[in-house]
Formats: C-alpha cells, structure tokens, sequence
C-alpha cells in the first residue's frame, strides 16, 4: 500500500473517531443522543427575561398540512392542557423559526402559535414536575399536541418515552417581573442584546415599572445600535413621557419596545431595536394601524 493510501485511510479513522453521536444517524430518524449526557437532570431551566416579541418573521400566519396557524403578536396569557412531545437528534443544529440553532441540550421548545421569543411552564401533572422553556420554534403539527419540547425538557419533565398530558402556562412580561423585580434593568438590557444589537452602557433611570402590567421603562444616554420606530421628539422630557405611555397603551405589543432617547436636547420616543429595516417598516405599518401615528424608520449606529 503505498503512503497516500495509508494517510488517506488514516484521515477517513480520525474522521469517524471525532464524529458527533448527535450526527451518526440515518436519514429520516429522530430520537435521542446516541451518548447522552449523564446528568441531563441537572441542567437548569431556562431563565425568562423580557424580550421584545417580534412583528412578522417567526410571528407571521403560515400554513402548515393545510392548517392556517395565527401566531399571538401581544404580550398575553396562554393556558392550554394536551399532549407534549418532543424533538431530538435529527434536528440538532438545525436553524429553528427564530433563527437560532436547535440544541437537545437547551431548555428550549416548539409552540404553534405562541409569540416568539416566549416562555412557558410545562407541568406535568403525572409526577408534579415542571420545567421552565424558552419557546423559540414552531410545531407541533399534530392533533392534540401542544408543544414539542426539547430533549433535555423531556428527560427533566419525564416525558422523553413518548407523548403525555401536560399543561402548558405562558410567562408574560408582568409574570416574569413579579418574580424577579430586582433583575427589571437587566432585562431590559438583555431585550437588546437578543435583537442582535449591543446593549446601552447606562440607563438614565431604573427600569422598574409602577404596577405589575406596567411596560418595562427604558430611557438611553447612549445610541443602541439598529432600525428604531420614532414616535416623537420633544424638548421637554414630559412630553415624551406622556406620548410613551400614551402609545403603551393603545398597543400592548409595543410596550416593552418603547425607549426614551435623550439625544442633546432632544427626548425622543422610539421603538426597537429591529434587526432590519425591512422589519422595523413591517412594524411600522402594524404601529400606524394600531395607534393611528405614523412613526419614521431610523437606523442608529
């Protein structure tokens, strides 16, 4: 044999030694790691923060088998009870419908219409447990399934045999802020971060709403990088004030979005960040028909 042969047989050894047990698997299969981590059990839940719910992309009507299927748009309560499944090894690293890439080992799940990004509570009322997910993708498709759980919330909710009962409770934003009141400028900060822009190096004010309902106020010192809506600018911070909570109310969806800027003289009310400006138009056409403004699409850099 000469000595290509035997480097070209060596690299084929160390190919299939270094493979991934989450990729030997054949077409069309779906089931668990073929070497799952020893202490799945232990993994921690995922861990709600207020994010802004995205208008259109992965929150657009779609149809799927000849289902038309209306993802929710507004930070609202969902409770639902039926059956839970799961997806596991097939899917691992493939995109999901936020765009992020599917992990078996994450605390995340699949809901048909829940607005992406979300977090749910999954009880399982066989055994008393529950997890907390993060909702990044869409599915089930099937009758009587709620939501397809990764395959690390399976094995923590004892559901990874097969499908089961479950309730499912979505976290709103007034849910997540009455369990962590103290951590309400973080999440602001961490809203930022998860539209694929750099967060703002200081808040002028804390972030703390005056009631559980309230919006999450946020007001900048310094330019977040984006598309943003703008509502308004006003020389005296009351003004903007007054509009923010003006537009909050009329449009639900747009509450955790809304920002003060203050911008040299100017307070500016503003909405975002979105990762294009396709989306922030997309928004902004929603935001006239709901508040019957007409914001301006600007790009802060």
């Amino acid at each position: 044999m000469t000595v290509f042969r035997w480097l070209a047989l060596l690299c084929a050894l160390l190919l299939v030694g270094c493979a991934s047990p989450l990729r030997q698997l054949p077409s069309g299969v779906d089931g668990p790691p073929l070497e799952p981590a020893p202490d799945l059990l232990n993994i921690p839940d995922a861990v709600p923060r207020i994010e802004p719910l995205r208008v259109g992309g992965p929150n657009k009507p779609y149809d799927v088998a000849g289902v038309h299927y209306v993802p929710m748009t507004r930070d609202e309560p969902l409770a639902e009870t039926g059956l839970a499944s799961w997806y596991g090894r097939k899917f691992h690293g493939r995109a999901t419908a936020s765009g992020e890439r599917y992990d078996v080992y994450a605390m995340t799940a699949a809901h048909p219409t829940m607005p992406i990004p979300s977090y749910a509570r999954v009880h399982n009322p066989a055994n008393g447990r529950e997890v907390v997910v993060r909702v990044n993708d869409r599915g089930p498709f099937a009758a009587g399934r709620i939501i397809d759980l990764s395959y690390a919330a399976a094995v923590k909710l004892g559901v990874a045999r097969g499908v089961a009962p479950v309730r499912v409770t979505r976290l709103t934003h007034a849910d997540i802020l009455a369990q962590a009141p103290s951590e309400a400028p973080a999440l602001a900060e961490g809203a930022a971060a998860t539209a694929g822009v750099a967060a703002p190096k200081e808040l002028t004010e804390q972030a703390l709403p005056a009631a559980p309902a309230a919006p999450v106020e946020r007001a900048y010192t310094q330019s977040a990088r984006g598309f943003w809506l703008q509502f308004g600018a006003f020389s005296r911070q009351e003004g903007a004030v007054d509009l923010r909570r003006d537009v909050a109310a009329r449009a639900e969806w747009l509450a955790p979005l809304l920002t003060l800027f203050a911008d040299g003289r100017l307070h500016r009310v503003q909405a975002g960040p979105f990762a294009s400006r396709g989306e922030a138009q997309e928004a902004a056409a929603h935001a006239q028909r709901s508040v019957a403004l007409t914001p301006i699409v600007i790009e802060r850099r």
